[in-house]
């Protein structure tokens, strides 16, 4: 009856599969690439082909440029909310649903909703609509993709906000990349088609410098080819030419740089599309009654953030953390073990075991790597 029981399940997974919308996904690396903007020709070019395109909610930004290009293409109406004594308008997904266009044009998928909304977050509204059967196309900055963020804080000094889980790119079934070069990027701006004359002269000094720029363009080519290379191994490459990786964070309640192993291990898995674990080992030293709520805390933090980047969380009452590790390594069939660099609190657990050596021969025996991640 089990057997019987998952059969059904799938192919009713299959047929949830045929009837959900279609989602294309243009990513670009900073405002002002013209995501929108190409967007909106793509718009104009389905509705000459006698497609039934609509706009769901699209941020011209006050370019004229843009804007212009809204001429002519039917409009849905917005949600008008109010908020703080502000009237507020959103992305009325109700809307969308009962006039069921073919395509509806969703602009600024990493858009957090107002309070009091169904869904929390757009790409969620987005999620809803295809469900439904529509096909959707939208558009989002590199900086808002949840695993780079950290990376992205580092090269512009900004940390962005509003992110997406990683999982919504793997979703999507088609990703383009927007791209420019550096200096066309900032001739743009110097131009007033990104920001208005006031705010010019900050974003050259900021976050529109040429290194910065190079950085993210690289990111942004570098996302879009994983998403790319995915859709090959997936749709065109016979299953059993693909190697099939498992990626096993493992991460511990004082781990400061937790958050980043999970991170990184989402990278890995995203790009070789992959099935991950995140590990926690609770020792008697933590046991519930004994670890403080502030680890306890963190740990909880850490958890959400890698069932939203795409894990499976795996945590275990251990005496010994490598006889855990190459316990869940067995069951799990993990090729490859993500940790955090020698001087993190797990490191320094695993080393005082004074089983390391062991750790490593059975790992090796097993043909599973160990990934040090800075």
């Amino acid at each position: 009856m089990d057997e019987e029981r998952k059969t059904a399940e799938h192919f009713l997974q299959l047929i949830k599969k045929s009837r959900r919308g279609k989602f294309k996904l243009y990513i670009g690396m900073s405002a002002g690439v013209g995501k929108t903007f190409r967007m909106l020709q793509e718009a104009h070019t389905l509705l000459r082909n006698g497609i039934d395109v609509k706009i769901g909610y699209i941020e011209t930004h006050r370019r004229a440029e843009t804007a212009a290009l809204l001429e002519g293409l039917p409009l849905i109406p917005r949600r008008t909310l109010f908020y703080k004594g502000k009237e507020l308008e959103e992305l009325d997904v109700q809307a969308v649903i009962n006039l069921r266009p073919e395509v509806v044009i969703i602009d600024e998928l990493a858009h957090t909703n107002i309070e009091g909304s169904k869904n929390q977050k757009r790409w969620q509204d987005v999620f809803e609509i295809l469900d439904a059967g529509i096909n959707v196309i939208s558009a989002v900055n590199i900086q808002h993709i949840e695993s780079l963020n950290d990376e992205i804080r580092n090269i512009t000094g900004i940390s962005v906000q509003e992110r997406i889980p990683d999982s919504v790119v793997a979703q999507a079934d088609e990703v383009v990349n927007i791209d420019l070069t550096a200096d066309e990027l900032i001739g743009r701006l110097k131009e007033g088609k990104i920001y208005h004359a006031e705010k010019i002269a900050a974003a050259l000094t900021n976050f529109f410098q040429s290194d910065n720029i190079l950085q993210l363009r690289e990111l942004a080519l570098k996302e879009v080819a994983t998403q790319v290379n995915r859709k090959v191994e997936t749709e065109v490459l016979k299953p059993n030419t693909l190697k099939h990786e498992r990626f096993l964070a493992c991460i511990s309640s004082n781990d400061k740089s937790a958050k980043t192993i999970i991170k990184k291990t989402a990278r890995l898995a995203n790009y070789y599309h992959s099935k991950w674990f995140v590990l926690y080992v609770q020792t008697p030293a933590e046991n519930a009654d004994k670890i403080a709520l502030s680890k306890q805390r963190h740990l909880i933090n850490n958890y959400k953030l890698a069932t939203e980047l795409g894990a499976e969380i795996i945590n275990v009452q251990h005496s010994s953390i490598p006889k855990a590790i190459i316990s869940q390594v067995e069951e799990k069939k993990i090729t490859t073990v993500c940790i955090g660099k020698p001087r993190l609190t797990l490191w320094n657990l695993i080393l005082t075991t004074g089983i390391f050596n062991m750790l490593l021969k059975k790992l090796s025996a097993k043909n599973v790597d160990i990934v040090i991640l800075s």
